[in-house]
């Protein structure tokens, strides 16, 4: 296969909206945090200790995904570099490290929505221990 200058040039719009993607889901994690933490300062209730601890992991998760996702874009620019040196085989290596790296990030990414339904369902689970209550 020949790639050129312009095919990791392709790979940023993508990168770059991953890196995005993954920001807001920072953001919006970083604003659960907060409110679960007050809401167990309030009233330290197990459910709230179980969402506690899964923000954790999903933050640790998050920022890999985000490391890793610059790392590929990085590796991305590094690989343009290259060709324009006419290294063309460094180049090809780069990129192929770029692709893995921003599969990784993917993979990392997946695991965090994973982690994320298991979050809502320990809410809905109270739902529904509260509606056999009654």
């Amino acid at each position: 296969m020949d790639i050129n200058i312009t095919t990791p040039a392709l790979l940023f719009p993508a990168i770059t909206l991953l890196m995005l993607a993954h920001t807001n889901r920072f953001l919006a994690l970083a604003s659960l945090v907060r409110q679960f933490r007050a809401l167990y300062e309030e009233n330290p209730d197990e459910k709230v200790y179980k969402q506690i601890k899964n923000f954790h992991i999903r933050l640790n998760i998050l920022k890999y995904t985000q490391f890793v996702s610059v790392l590929s874009f990085l590796f991305c620019v590094i690989c343009m570099f290259l060709f324009f040196l006419g290294r063309i085989l460094a180049a090809d290596i780069v990129f192929a490290i770029s692709l893995l790296l921003m599969m990784a990030s993917l993979i990392l990414s997946l695991w965090e929505i994973y982690l994320s339904v298991d979050a809502l369902k320990v809410e809905l689970s109270g739902i529904e221990e509260d509606r056999g209550q009654g």
